[in-house]
């Protein structure tokens, strides 16, 4: 069923995405290479490969952000509480070493998600905002926790975790509200809606992909 089709009294439009999302949402968690990684089952190398996938996204997603800040539609969903990418550089110069950019390389799924980014994030508010939703919701979310059980299995303190540090979302569970209301108040008809809704299944699907990418990484690397 549509998010329209067959109701009166439609449902807020983020209660919407969130249901319609939730299995999808549910996949992409427990793949393979991130409930291994969470159960202890992982090794630093892996974990430092997820950040160095986390790098290429996120890089492109902020780069759509900056094309964004004057639309309309886009902009007051972009907050530079939510930056990640200097976290993101200082993690991987813990990690890897001061020459971190001569030596990492995107997954094929991760390129695949990169161009999608750049596509919607040139043109389209709601694919741009599609992905922002998936990306720094989860990291709200779920990435606080993965952060917490990182920081245990490998000793971290500070460095080599700063992406999922917030210190600039106060209340988390607050800022995560606000934005489900302009999710709500987005100026998207049914069709649209409909449109953002698809962008998020493919965001969700790029990512559970990428854990299939890292995980076969692993695999050819241990053979």
């Amino acid at each position: 069923m549509s998010y329209s089709e067959g109701m009166s009294d439609p449902i807020p439009f983020s209660t919407a995405l969130r249901e319609r999302s939730s299995t999808a949402h549910s996949g992409s968690e427990h793949a393979g290479f991130m409930a291994d990684l969470l159960r202890g089952n992982g090794t630093r190398e892996d974990y430092v490969n997820l950040v160095i996938q986390h790098w290429f996204i996120y890089a492109a997603l902020e780069a759509a952000a900056e094309r964004m800040r004057t639309d309309p539609v886009a902009a007051p969903f972009i907050s530079d509480k939510l930056t990640r990418l200097p976290a993101l550089e200082a993690d991987l110069e813990f990690l890897v070493g001061d020459d971190w950019r001569e030596r990492i390389e995107p997954l094929p799924t991760t390129q695949r998600y990169v161009d999608r980014i750049n596509q919607v994030g040139a043109v389209w508010a709601g694919g741009f905002v599609a992905h922002h939703y998936t990306r720094y919701l989860g990291d709200l979310s779920g990435g606080l926790y993965i952060g917490k059980v990182m920081k245990r299995q490998f000793g971290f303190e500070t460095n080599g975790i700063g992406f999922y540090i917030f210190d600039e979302v106060a209340d988390p569970a607050e800022f995560k509200n606000v934005y489900r209301e302009q999710l709500d108040a987005a100026p998207w008809d049914a069709a649209e809606r409909e449109r953002v809704i698809d962008e998020v299944l493919l965001a969700y699907r790029f990512n559970t992909e990428l854990f299939e990418d890292l995980a076969r990484a692993k695999e050819s690397s241990a053979a």
